[in-house]
């Protein structure tokens, strides 16, 4: 609604006065406004727990068909059977078979789980998110959800940004790639998915994958991230999985903003002032993570020691000998007469 002042014809001071409070009113609107989008845009991040360590987590199998190459812990809860180990190679990681930390684990995620799921939506998206940039937010697909193509998720610079993806039935990603850009970390990346999610065959994918059921991952998928089933299995074929950590410092600074394709940074520079965090932590990368200036350096400056000089003593001249002021006479010498004969 548009506001019309008219001039009073009391010298306009009450004028001035009404409109100083209308454009009070406005500024103030304006900005309750900015901050009510900046508040519903910005996300926590989905607390995993003891799953935050777990590269694969399933409920009832593991199984693994070929040379797969796993970075961070497997387990299996209430399931007994993980074959495929070798061939397949863990590192920086432990197999838990249901014992008291994959249990653990399963209970964390669970929780995961049903937080991602109550998260209200920013924007509905469509069945194929191939071709998208996104920015922070949830997205929402009350049906399947799939990825035909590259997906670009740009976090504006904010290296603690969240992206959350709810998907009611499926997750199908085929030939998919995910670049990270504008400091987004895979860490902060979920998809929470209502059934089974497949990863196809050369797809690089990126994020915390969440099912209820099942994941299965094609021959020579990649994920930088996690595959953590609730009931059902997680199905291996010669894939490169890694547990994405937030590599985030409190006193450091962004400072490029770089690109990330599927795990590797192709630009930018991320400077933070700590180690990597664990995920979830906020305050940098910038990286930065990795981050990567902001901790305080130790000069490697040497500094010479001046040497204490020591005040030799002033060497004393010897006193000149007083010559007595009457010489003693030497006594006469007597020579005996000459012999004259």
């Amino acid at each position: 609604m548009a506001y019309r002042v008219h001039p009073s014809s009391g010298g306009g001071r009450g004028s001035r006065r009404l409109r100083r409070l209308v454009v009070a009113a406005g500024l103030l609107g304006a900005s309750l406004l900015v901050i009510a989008s900046v508040a519903l845009g910005a996300q926590a991040t989905v607390g995993l727990g003891t799953a935050d360590t777990f590269a694969v987590l399933a409920g009832s199998t593991v199984t693994n068909t070929g040379t797969s190459v796993i970075s961070g812990n497997v387990g299996l809860d209430p399931g007994s059977a993980i074959t495929g180990f070798p061939p397949g190679i863990v590192n920086a990681g432990t197999i838990h078979v249901d014992d008291a930390v994959a249990q653990q684990a399963q209970s964390d995620l669970t929780t995961a789980y049903n937080d991602a799921a109550g998260r209200s939506s920013t924007a509905t998206i469509s069945s194929d998110l191939a071709g998208l940039t996104l920015t922070p937010g949830v997205y929402t697909s009350a049906t399947s959800l799939g990825l035909s193509g590259n997906l670009t998720l740009d976090a504006q610079g904010d290296p603690s940004a969240v992206f959350i993806f709810q998907a009611g039935s499926t997750l199908t990603a085929s030939n998919a790639q995910i670049t990270l850009t504008g400091g987004a970390q895979a860490c902060n990346v979920f998809w929470q998915v209502g059934s089974s999610a497949t990863i196809g065959t050369g797809s690089q994918f990126v994020g915390v994958i969440m099912a209820l059921d099942s994941i299965s991952m094609n021959t020579g998928a990649t994920l930088d991230g996690s595959a953590l089933a609730r009931n059902g299995a997680v199905t291996l074929q010669s894939n490169v999985i890694t547990t994405a950590t937030c590599a985030t410092g409190t006193s450091g600074t962004a400072t490029g903003g770089g690109t990330t394709t599927s795990g590797t940074t192709t630009s930018g520079t991320t400077t933070t002032g700590g180690a990597p965090s664990t995920r979830g932590a906020t305050g940098a990368t910038g990286a930065g993570g990795s981050g990567k200036s902001g901790a305080s350096g130790t000069s490697t400056t040497k500094h010479h020691k001046h040497k204490k000089t020591k005040a030799k003593p002033a060497k004393s001249k010897p006193k000149p000998k007083r010559k007595p002021a009457h010489p003693t006479p030497k006594p006469a010498t007597h020579k005996p007469p000459a012999f004259t004969g």
